[in-house]
């Protein structure tokens, strides 16, 4: 927020300008925005790679070598202590990895049903113009029919026309 004084005789006035919050708001919010994107997809990756091979090696060599450190006068106690803490934390943040991934997967489903949705409608819209085309073709055809008729009636008007002239002229030769 800036502001500065703007003075008068007798009164002092102070101008507030909004500009610079809104663009520190803004700058907040892309920061906010940009880590959500990148939780979720330390997220999606984190849930992914636990389901690999890689992770069941890893978690293996894991269990092998804290137990191993029994061998190497580590009491017992203390590496199943440390041990079930580490796995307690892991099996909590895997819980939530797993439910940010489902909740994400969610949005999508429901933005590809959404996707479904207006296809289907779009389909209905054009089986209801091609309903409408093929009538338009019916009442196209109905008028080619009707044209060729008329066509043919024409035909026979100026036949006849061709008729009463030649006999019109036939008739003029024989008067002289």
């Amino acid at each position: 927020m800036t502001a500065s004084k703007i003075t008068n005789k007798n009164e002092t006035k102070v101008k507030v300008s909004t500009k610079p919050i809104a663009k520190v708001v803004k700058k907040k919010s892309r920061k906010k925005d940009s880590r959500k994107v990148s939780l979720e997809k330390l997220s999606m990756r984190a849930t992914k790679s636990i389901g690999s091979v890689e992770s069941l090696i890893i978690h293996t060599i894991v269990f092998i070598t804290a137990f191993s450190l029994v061998l190497f006068g580590v009491s017992l106690e203390r590496v199943l202590l440390v041990l079930t803490t580490i796995l307690s934390l892991e099996a909590i943040y895997l819980a939530i990895f797993i439910q940010m991934s489902v909740n994400q997967n969610t949005l999508q489903l429901r933005e590809v049903e959404r996707d479904i949705e207006e296809i289907s409608e779009d389909l209905e819209e054009i089986s209801e113009d091609i309903e409408g085309i093929e009538k338009d073709i019916e009442e196209i055809q109905e008028d080619m029919e009707e044209i060729q008729e008329d066509m043919e009636e024409i035909t026979e008007d100026i036949e006849e026309i061709s008729e009463d002239l030649e006999e019109m002229s036939d008739h003029e030769k024989s008067e002289k």
